[in-house]
């Protein structure tokens, strides 16, 4: 096939031009591989060297003492259809809790939900399960502020359960897949509106294999919103404003990052929700247990403090996924291994294949 357009005259790593690339559509996974661990992985272990693998074959490219760090955030069904108490129907989206019974959202239609507004959810509108109040309009998303009242007595996460779906991204348009297929398997803090896309690919068996490499697991938590999927609308990317994600790092994670350092082993994150997380929560340049919010930006230039190599799927153009990528191994270089993922039917994007990036393969000229 014919090798796409990856903006090769474009030299600015701070460019969002940069950042583009063809992807045919036939490259965009609409359901997981089955099992889990037979996606295909690229592995990138070194300076203009590549290998193709495949995932279940993880533990073969790790060395006994190193830490893989995962995130152990659950998606929630975040995704509600409602009515007005006139009947118009009304959808939203959840993307973060901001207190008790209190959430922001995106909503549609938008313009006709003002403040003051009220959603009703559940078959019967004369006694809904759950009823939502627009309480404030939110500038930097476009969403609004909810206020939840359960008149039924449920809890708001039952009344989740019962009304809720669990949110796929919008270019999977066509699948079967199940919400478990959509969630890690050991997915056990719910708070996420989107999976922690990495961490799909692994299974019990691999997991075990893991664990007789010699190689050490830990967790940590980190809920995908809007920071992760918001897309750069900036030409100039360093002008690009993250919306801030929650995360929480326990003492216990650090104590693992450092002795895995004083034994000479390396920290490898489990996707980019990891990695923004362990960055994020060392920004004064020292790695502390942290508990609240990160918005940290990663993209080429960056000054990297705590991960060593990472696995990640294959993102969107223009995305800040692919800046953070291109941050640890060169957007030139990353985007020819896009290109050659493309020529070699690499499936793309959440239900997609994997990519492995070794500490072999960091750029230590970029930070």
């Amino acid at each position: 096939m014919t090798a796409p357009d990856f903006s090769k005259d474009c030299k600015d790593d701070l460019s969002l031009a940069a950042y583009q690339y063809n992807l045919p559509p036939d490259r965009i996974a609409q359901n997981p591989v089955v099992p889990r661990d037979r996606a295909r992985l690229l592995v990138v272990d070194a300076c203009d060297h590549h290998k193709h693998s495949y995932f279940y074959e993880l533990p073969n490219w790790l060395k006994p003492g190193d830490l893989l760090i995962f995130n152990n955030t659950q998606v929630i069904p975040a995704r509600l259809y409602g009515r007005k108490p006139e009947g118009a129907a009304v959808e939203i989206l959840l993307l973060e809790a901001q207190a008790p019974l209190q959430w922001l959202a995106l909503v549609k239609p938008g313009k006709r939900l003002k403040p003051g507004a009220v959603i009703l959810f559940g078959e019967d509108l004369q006694l809904p399960l759950l009823i939502a109040k627009v309480v404030a309009t939110d500038a930097a998303t476009g969403g609004r502020l909810l206020q939840f009242e359960m008149p039924t007595g449920l809890s708001f996460e039952a009344a989740l359960q019962s009304l809720g779906q669990v949110p796929l991204p919008p270019y999977i348009t066509d699948s079967q897949a199940t919400p478990e297929q959509y969630q890690t398997i050991y997915a056990a803090a719910p708070g996420a509106v989107a999976a922690p896309t990495a961490g799909l690919h692994f299974t019990d068996e691999v997991f075990q294999n893991l664990k007789h490499r010699g190689i050490d697991t830990a967790f940590l938590t980190l809920h995908v919103g809007l920071g992760t999927f918001r897309p750069v609308e900036a030409s100039d990317i360093t002008t690009h404003a993250m919306h801030a994600e929650w995360i929480d790092i326990s003492p216990t994670v650090v104590e693992q990052i450092q002795q895995t350092r004083a034994d000479g082993g390396r920290v490898i994150a489990v996707g980019t929700t990891v990695t923004r997380a362990l960055e994020g929560a060392a920004q004064n340049g020292v790695l502390a247990a942290f508990q609240g919010k990160t918005n940290v930006f990663i993209y080429p230039g960056y000054q990297w403090r705590v991960v060593d190599g990472l696995i990640t799927n294959f993102h969107l153009p223009g995305s800040s996924l692919l800046m953070l990528v291109s941050a640890l191994v060169g957007r030139s270089r990353l985007m020819q291994l896009y290109a050659e993922a493309i020529a070699q039917a690499y499936r793309f994007y959440s239900f997609g294949d994997a990519m492995l990036i070794l500490p072999e393969a960091k750029r230590e000229d970029l930070g």
